[in-house]
């Protein structure tokens, strides 16, 4: 997707052939650039999804752990309350 564009007063000036050569020579320059960054972007995101699916599983499993602490003593109040009528 070219980017670089220039005035009419510049080929007016210069001529179509250098200006086209010149905006070639930007947009190449440009596409280069957002090929580096779309690297990087997918590189660090990357990073980024596995850190946060190892923090969603150790957070499951945290809930796991109090939501079963929390229905054993639910459930021995229960029975206490149970056996002591």
């Amino acid at each position: 997707m070219p980017v670089a564009k220039l005035s009419r007063e510049f080929y007016e000036r210069f001529g179509d052939k250098v200006t086209d050569e010149l905006v070639n020579c930007l947009n190449t320059i440009e596409a280069g650039y957002r090929s580096e960054l779309n690297d990087l972007f997918d590189a660090h995101f990357g990073r980024f999804e596995e850190l946060f699916e190892r923090r969603l599983a150790e957070t499951k499993a945290e809930l796991i752990k109090w939501s079963s602490a929390f229905w054993v003593v639910v459930a021995l109040a229960v029975l206490g309350l149970y056996f002591k009528s």
